[in-house]
Parts: C-alpha cells; sequence; structure tokens
C-alpha cells in the first residue's frame, strides 16, 4: 500500500515575493505608533503569529501593547500592504508548482498566519483560482505559526491525515508548526531564513525556491 501525500504550503516568501513588503508594511505601521524597531527585527518576525509578534514587541521594546494599540498596528499594516501588493509577484515555480500538483492529483492546500485581508493580495498576485483548494488563513484558527493549527486545519479540509502531510514553508515558524504536528517540513531559502536555520526547526529537506522545490518533487513524496 502506498501512502499519499498532500503539500501545504505557506504562502509569504512560500509562494509569492511578498515578505519584505510585509517588513516595510509593519515598519510603517509601527512607526506611525511611535514604537522604533529596526527592519531586521521586523523580518525576524514575519510568519508568526500576530499575537507572538506583539509578545516579542513587548519584550524587546519594553512598550505594552494595549488590545487597542494591537488592532490599530493590524490595521495600518494591512493599509500599507495593500498600496505595496502592486509589487507582488508569484515565486519562481509556484504557478508552475501548483499546476503540476493538481494534474498529478496530488491534494494540496495553502496555510497562512495572514489574515484575508492580506491574503486576498497575494492570491490575486499569484493568479490562481482560489476556490480550487482550501485556503486557511489566521481568521479560522485559534492560534497561528508556530502553532500547529493552520496545517492541521489545512489537512482536515483535504481530508488527509496531517502525519501524511508536507509541509512547505520558508519561515523556521513552519517547520517548528510542522514538526508540531508530526508532519514533514520541507524548507524554501526564498524568504530570508538560511539553511542551517531552516533544518534546526525541522526541515527534512531545504531547496532555493518553488521551482527549485518542483525540480526535486520525487524526493519528498511527489511522482513524476
Amino acid at each position: 500500500m502506498r501512502i499519499e501525500h498532500a503539500f501545504l504550503f505557506d504562502l509569504d516568501g512560500t509562494l509569492v515575493d511578498s515578505v519584505y513588503q510585509h517588513v516595510l508594511a509593519w515598519k510603517e505601521a509601527l512607526d506611525a505608533e511611535g514604537i522604533d524597531l529596526s527592519v531586521w527585527r521586523i523580518h525576524r518576525k514575519i510568519g508568526m503569529s500576530g499575537g507572538l509578534f506583539t509578545y516579542q514587541l513587548l519584550r524587546e521594546t519594553g512598550i505594552e501593547i494595549t488590545d487597542k494599540k494591537n488592532e490599530r498596528l493590524r490595521h495600518l499594516h494591512a493599509e500599507a500592504y495593500r498600496r505595496l501588493g502592486t509589487q507582488i509577484r508569484p515565486l519562481p515555480g509556484a504557478s508552475e508548482l501548483l499546476r503540476w500538483l493538481s494534474d498529478a492529483k496530488i491534494p494540496f492546500a495553502i496555510a497562512t498566519s495572514g489574515r484575508m485581508e492580506t491574503a486576498a493580495v497575494n492570491i490575486a498576485a499569484l493568479g490562481i483560482d482560489p476556490e480550487a483548494f482550501p485556503i486557511i488563513t489566521r481568521d479560522k484558527v485559534k492560534y497561528a505559526k508556530p502553532d500547529p493549527d493552520l496545517f492541521i486545519a489545512a489537512a482536515e479540509a483535504l481530508g488527509v491525515a496531517i502525519e501524511n502531510s508536507v509541509v512547505v514553508g520558508d519561515a523556521i515558524w513552519d517547520m517548528l508548526a510542522a514538526t508540531r504536528c508530526r508532519a514533514l517540513g520541507v524548507g524554501l531559502l526564498s524568504g530570508g531564513y538560511g539553511q542551517e536555520e531552516l533544518r534546526d526547526a525541522g526541515a527534512i529537506r531545504v531547496y532555493e525556491d518553488p521551482a527549485d522545490l518542483l525540480y526535486h518533487i520525487d524526493e519528498v513524496g511527489g511522482r513524476r
């Protein structure tokens, strides 16, 4: 009996080249609220849940982030991100990879820590039918990455076992979440994290981008 795999994809930095737009949008939002945080520190937090992002802000700046301020930050970030959305493009091989999985009848879904207000920008840039597969956003689960809720919900939406799923992401938060739900984690370098960081967080394989993953798809459960 052959185990059939499903692929669960992160979105930012995994399928679309949008990490740095998120960084700039968060920088603009933080500046508007008088919170001084270096750009590189913001980058290290992209992909984690908003709650954990806020907690780390408190830890690094000593500024109390009230619920009201947190909500303002979220809206400011979303507004800035939508303005930057015209710059967002699919990563090399992303559309081809999804088409290949579809043609091979291998189920896949997207699971992103972003809310639909920002995820919609990325889906539009990807140029794929959002009704063709499950898209699980932060709005649909209690906790986001590094908790595994997003990937578990995506596997459930596909009707597959999470243990038979391959989580593809660009950040350590994706790999930590994959490990916590007993899925296989595959890392991509296209979001700015290094190979050793992704492997230390649980990645079984690391590739450059979606095109490189497609070229090596047989190594992680795909069959040509």
